[in-house]
Parts: C-alpha cells; sequence; structure tokens
C-alpha cells in the first residue's frame, strides 16, 4: 500500500465509522458502535504517526493529494485535496492522537448512558471535519472544515438535549462562532477579490508583490492585505475563544468531559492558531493585523487567568486555563514567532487533554460532582488520577529549571513563547511585543496560583464530601449520590476504571516529554529542516534566532513567577485552609469582577439580547403596527370603513330624494355645458 493510499484511508476512516454507528448504531450495538468508531481512529493515529515520523525523520518533502474537484464557479475553483508538510503533519497527530484516546476513554465515561452510537459518531464526525481542516489545500475546504467542526461542537455541546443548560450552551456557542465565521468569509471573498484565487500554492507567492494594494473606502485608502488578515482573524477569535467573543468556551463546559477535553482542549479551538500561522505569508506583510493578533492574544491570556482565579466548577477552571493558553499562542504568532506557538499548541494539546480527562476521572469518581467546594482528600482514594493530574499541573505551570533546559512540555513551550516576544520587541520586528511579554509573564503568575489551587482544593483539602454525607445522613435524606445520567451510586469516592485511566497514562508522556524531545525540530537550532517552508518568515523577522539570545533574567522570570503564584496558593490553601473560603465568602469588587467573568454575559444581554429586543419592539409596534399598518391596510380600511358609514346616509330609501339628486346633477351638467360653449 502507498503512502498516499495510506493517508486517504487515514483520513476518511474516521468519517466511515461515524456513518456506520450513526446510521447502524441502534443494530449493530454500543459495543460495535464503539469498537468500530475507536479501531478506524486508531488506524487514523497510527497514520498520522508515521507521515509525522516520514517528515520529522524521514525527509518527506511536502505534497499535495488530489481527489476530485470541489466547487467550481468561473475563476472561484477548488479542489477537494489533502496537503503533506509540516503543519498538517503536527496538526494530524494532535488530532488523531488526542482523538483516539477521547475514544478509548469515553468507554468508561459514558458506560452509563444509552445513546452511545450516537456520542461516537459524533465523536468521529468531528474528528473528520478537523481532519479535512488541517489537510485543506485552499480556503474552501479549509471553510468546510471550520463549519464542520462548528457543526460537531453544537451536536456534542448539547449531546444531553434534555438539559435545558446543555441546549442553551449549544445555542450560544453556535450563534458566537457564526459572528466569527461571517468576517472570516468575509476575509475569504478579499483574499479573492485581490488575487483572484484561493489555492493556497497559487496564492502565496503573489502575496510579497502585491503588499502594497489598497482599498478605497469613506475618503481613505486602507491597506488591503491588513483589511483580509483581520477579517480572516476574526475568524479565529469566534473558533478559538479569544477576547470579546470568549464567551461560548466556558458554557460548552456542559457536555460531557470528553467533549472538553477532544474539542475546546486540544484540536477545534486550535484551529484558529492553525490558521494564523498557516496564513503566515499574509501576516508577514499585514502589520497591523499582526499587532491586533497579538494585542488581542496577549488580552485574552489576562483575562481568562484572572476569571480562572475565582471559579469552583472543575472543568470551567480548566476552560478557562484553556483560553488563557490560546492567548499565549496567537500573541507569539502576532509577534512574529509562528513556529513558538505552534510550538505551544504542540504541547498544550497534551497536557490540558490530561487536566481535562483527568478532571473528568474526578468527576466519575465524585459521582458527577464538578463543585471543587464539594471535593478534598481525594488523593489516596483515587491515586491514578492524583498523580497525572500532578503531572498536568506542572506541565502547564511551565515549571523547569532553565540553566539546565529541564522541565516537563509546557516549561519548553511556555518559556518559547514570552522569549519570542521579548526579541521581537527589543529587535524592533514587534511594536507590542514587550507588553505580550510582561501580560504574559503575569499571567504565568495567575495560571500557576489557580492550577495548584484546583489540585489543593480537589485532592488536599479536609474532605468537604463527608460533610455533605453526614449533612444529608442528618435530615434524613438518601445515602447514594446521584448523577447526570440518572442513576444511583455509593457517595465514597471511587478510582476510575483502566479503560479510562490509560488513556491518561499516555498523555502524561506526552506533557513529560514531548517538550524536551521535540524543542530543537519546532523552535530549535533544526526548526528550518523541520519546517520546510510550512511557515514563512520575511526578510527582516529573526524573532526565533533572537529568542535564544535573551538577557538570563528573561529566562529566569517566567520560573519565578510561577514560582510565586505556587507560594500564594500553598499559604492560601494548604497552609491557612479554609482562608480561600473565606476570602471568597467576603466577596468585595474585585471577587465579584471575576467571579461574574468581567459581566461579558450581563452586559451583552444588555446590548445585544435586550437591544435586539428593544430594536425589534421598535420595528414592530411603531415601524409595522403604527407606520406601515396604520398608513396602509388599517389606514385605508379605517378610511373606507368611515366614508362607507357617511356615505350610507344618503341612501335613504325614498324615490323623491332620489329624484332630486338626478335633478341637481342634470342642473350641473347644464350650467357646465352653457359656461363651456355658450359664449
Amino acid at each position: 500500500m502507498t503512502l498516499e493510499l495510506l493517508i486517504i484511508l487515514g483520513v476518511f476512516a474516521p468519517l466511515a465509522g461515524a456513518a456506520i454507528a450513526g446510521l447502524f448504531g441502534r443494530r449493530i450495538g454500543n459495543v460495535a458502535s464503539q469498537a468500530v468508531t475507536t479501531g478506524l481512529l486508531f488506524f487514523s493515529c497510527a497514520v498520522a504517526w508515521i507521515v509525522f515520523s516520514q517528515h520529522t525523520w524521514g525527509g518527506l518533502a511536502a505534497f499535495t493529494i488530489e481527489l476530485l474537484p470541489f466547487i467550481n464557479v468561473g475563476d472561484f475553483q477548488s479542489t477537494w485535496s489533502i496537503r503533506i508538510d509540516a503543519l498538517s503533519a503536527v496538526m494530524l497527530i494532535v488530532v488523531t492522537t488526542v482523538s483516539s484516546l477521547v475514544h478509548l476513554y469515553s468507554w468508561g465515561y459514558m458506560s452509563e448512558d444509552d445513546s452511545r452510537p450516537r456520542f461516537f459518531a459524533y465523536l468521529s464526525l468531528f474528528t473528520f471535519a478537523m481532519l479535512a481542516l488541517v489537510t485543506a489545500a485552499d480556503f474552501m475546504q479549509l471553510f468546510f472544515g471550520w463549519e464542520g467542526v462548528g457543526l460537531a461542537s453544537y451536536l456534542l455541546i448539547g449531546f444531553w438535549y434534555k438539559k435545558p443548560t446543555a441546549s442553551a450552551a449549544a445555542i450560544k456557542a453556535f450563534v458566537v462562532n457564526r459572528v466569527g465565521d461571517f468576517g472570516f468569509a468575509l476575509g475569504i471573498i478579499t483574499v479573492f477579490w485581490m488575487f483572484g484565487t484561493i489555492q493556497f500554492a497559487e496564492l502565496f507567492p503573489l502575496i510579497a508583490e502585491r503588499a502594497g494594494t489598497g482599498w478605497g473606502f469613506l475618503g481613505y485608502q486602507w491597506s488591503a492585505l491588513d483589511l483580509a488578515g483581520v477579517l480572516l482573524f476574526v475568524g479565529a477569535m469566534g473558533k478559538s475563544a479569544q477576547f470579546f467573543l470568549h464567551t461560548w468556551l466556558p458554557d460548552a463546559m456542559e457536555g460531557p468531559t470528553p467533549v472538553s477535553a477532544l474539542i475546546h482542549a486540544a484540536t477545534m479551538v486550535t484551529a484558529g492558531v492553525y490558521m494564523v500561522c498557516l496564513l503566515s505569508p499574509i501576516y508577514e506583510y499585514a502589520p497591523t493585523a499582526a499587532m491586533l493578533i497579538a494585542i488581542t492574544g496577549a488580552i485574552t491570556a489576562l483575562f481568562a487567568a484572572t476569571v480562572g482565579l475565582a471559579q469552583n466548577d472543575i472543568k470551567r477552571v480548566i476552560a478557562y486555563s484553556t483560553c488563557s493558553q490560546l492567548g499565549y499562542m496567537f500573541f507569539a504568532a502576532g509577534v512574529g514567532a509562528y513556529q513558538a506557538a505552534m510550538f505551544h499548541l504542540f504541547t498544550h494539546a497534551f497536557f490540558k487533554a490530561l487536566l481535562f480527562l483527568g478532571a473528568g476521572s474526578v468527576i466519575h469518581g465524585m459521582h458527577h460532582e464538578q463543585d471543587m467546594r464539594k471535593m478534598g482528600g481525594l488523593m489516596k482514594l483515587l491515586p491514578v488520577t492524583y498523580a497525572v493530574m500532578m503531572i498536568g499541573t506542572i506541565a502547564i505551570t511551565g515549571l523547569g529549571i532553565p540553566e539546565l533546559k529541564w522541565g516537563f512540555a509546557g516549561f519548553y513551550s511556555k518559556d518559547s513563547v514570552l522569549e519570542s516576544a521579548f526579541a521581537a520587541a527589543t529587535s524592533g520586528h514587534s511594536p507590542v511585543g514587550m507588553f505580550a511579554f510582561f501580560i504574559g509573564l503575569f499571567a504565568a503568575g495567575l495560571t500557576a496560583y489557580y492550577s495548584w489551587r484546583l489540585v489543593f482544593m480537589t485532592f488536599h483539602n479536609k474532605p468537604a464530601w463527608k460533610d455533605d454525607h453526614a449533612a444529608a445522613h442528618a435530615h434524613g435524606h438518601d445515602d447514594h449520590a446521584h448523577d447526570d445520567h440518572g442513576h444511583h451510586g455509593p457517595l465514597k469516592p471511587h478510582e476510575s476504571p483502566w479503560v479510562m485511566l490509560v488513556p491518561l497514562l499516555v498523555l502524561s508522556i506526552g506533557a513529560i516529554a514531548s517538550g524536551f524531545v521535540f524543542y530543537e525540530f519546532f523552535v530549535g537550532d533544526a526548526e528550518h529542516d523541520f519546517w520546510r517552508g510550512a511557515i514563512f518568515s520575511g526578510p527582516e523577522n529573526h524573532v526565533i534566532h533572537d529568542s535564544h539570545y535573551v538577557p538570563q533574567w528573561v529566562l529566569w522570570a517566567p520560573l519565578v513567577v510561577s514560582g510565586l503564584g505556587t507560594l500564594i496558593a500553598v499559604y492560601v490553601y494548604v497552609l491557612k485552609e479554609g482562608l480561600g473560603r473565606r476570602m471568597a465568602e467576603r466577596g468585595g469588587p474585585l471577587h465579584a469582577f471575576f467571579f461574574n467573568k468581567w459581566f461579558f454575559d450581563e452586559i451583552y444581554d444588555a446590548v445585544f439580547v435586550k437591544g435586539a429586543r428593544a430594536l425589534g419592539d421598535l420595528f414592530w409596534k411603531v415601524g409595522d403596527v403604527r407606520i406601515i399598518d396604520g398608513l396602509g391596510p388599517n389606514g385605508a380600511a379605517w378610511a373606507s370603513l368611515k366614508s362607507a358609514v357617511r356615505l350610507s346616509r344618503i341612501q335613504s330609501g325614498y324615490v323623491y330624494h332620489y329624484a332630486f339628486v338626478m335633478l341637481l346633477g342634470v342642473a350641473g351638467l347644464l350650467a357646465f355645458a352653457l359656461t363651456t360653449w355658450g359664449g
């Protein structure tokens, strides 16, 4: 079997699994549906690792497999293709590795759900859409995959559709992403207007020579490339939950936990970062758009980190952590360090999927309890889950020794992002590099604090679930907890089955070693040989090279702030256990601000929801009812009625009244005739 045929089978295998489980799941049963979809995903994963290893160590050159015509309308030509280069090879292993492990994990997590064929069909459909996105050779297929993962996300978030909160969260995610996708579509239209093609291979060589193209509007001359770059980034903001379009991501935690790990940690939300890095030839010649990306990413990193400090739902804490880490990736891409952005995307997939699935193991062991205030003391009861959550926490906080270049995955990638931002500023490549560096540094301290807060509240503190059990028993309540699936189980927490723990152990390896193993390839001395033109850096962009020569204090600063955040968390939640709860109960404006997510939901509700309703009422009650209906149908009917009432009085029924009117008519005609012809 040739490599090309193997790749085609690997890309379409999840679609086949989705079709089998979705169409025939009830007939073949739960186990068969799980086995088919999971088996095909592991096949895709094996193909992805073969392609990645061939590219990384075997010298595989970039190539494109053209399958069939997609859309051909005049000059608008799109072909369904599979593009294999460094970027798609990285994304292939990220998507398929996490997805296959999530499929396996779901065997245990969803074991009590009656709709498993539907769930596994949705998972596989999402994976296929994501593979179509990352292997696209033109904007049309990219947009198809973009919308496909949006559809699958809607289906998976609202999987438990009988829960009103799940249905509302799915609709919210769908609507917010449509806002971003509108900008994305306008960006694609702008690119086609400028260059007459949407094929990446044809488009990228044309960008440098047309970089000065202007666009006249409202008496001003705008940079057409900056316009296209900003519009395309609006799409990335929606998909990757960046500031202003982030509100859907935390609510998406209403879906099953495996969904959170697959879509909202490792794959779909990174599509925006991947797209910006793929379009590096555009952003290298669109400095205003690149600066906007860096600023938005930095603000998102800070915003999400502050909100994560005050959340009590274990999944929401990790969701805001995802939002914050995506901000790191975007400001790295915005300052020109696309390689560092992809490196952090790569390592983040492992430790964030590990944290989400670890949280799912905690929720499963706690009978679907998600409030950390009702946990505590789980270290000995869930030892394997505790161990992997510790690994994930160390990885995300980026603890490591700069002098020795030793640490877990997050240490290598996060520090590379921060060093690149500093280098971009000092070299003059990006005017906002220093802003992004210090914001990212501060957010790193906050990340350490809320990450260890999660560990301490969940595993170390006094077991709050014992108090809840005692209170329930004292009030004569049932001694069993009730989970989301409607089943009863013993209140005492328990470790998850091995079908859930094995994926956690595999992801732990990635969280530990992916940074150390792949550092040289992504951002080190071998990065030119690894990327081989898949990422374009302009002639003045030396950010990655300069990032290796930053001052010593820049190397040590992330460790210092992360260590400080960790020590504060130890003091508040271990040495002074209960202090955090008392601080939250005391409240205050700052806690309220963070706890209520900077009041974005309230502001959006007042401006957009109530504003749209008020505008609708204005058009309906004033414009439609009073003006259009009042002057139109209703007004004409009223005038007809009133005139008919008055005219009806003339119809008396007496002959002499009619004769008198006729006589008046004859007299009038005679007067008219005499006046006209009499002279």
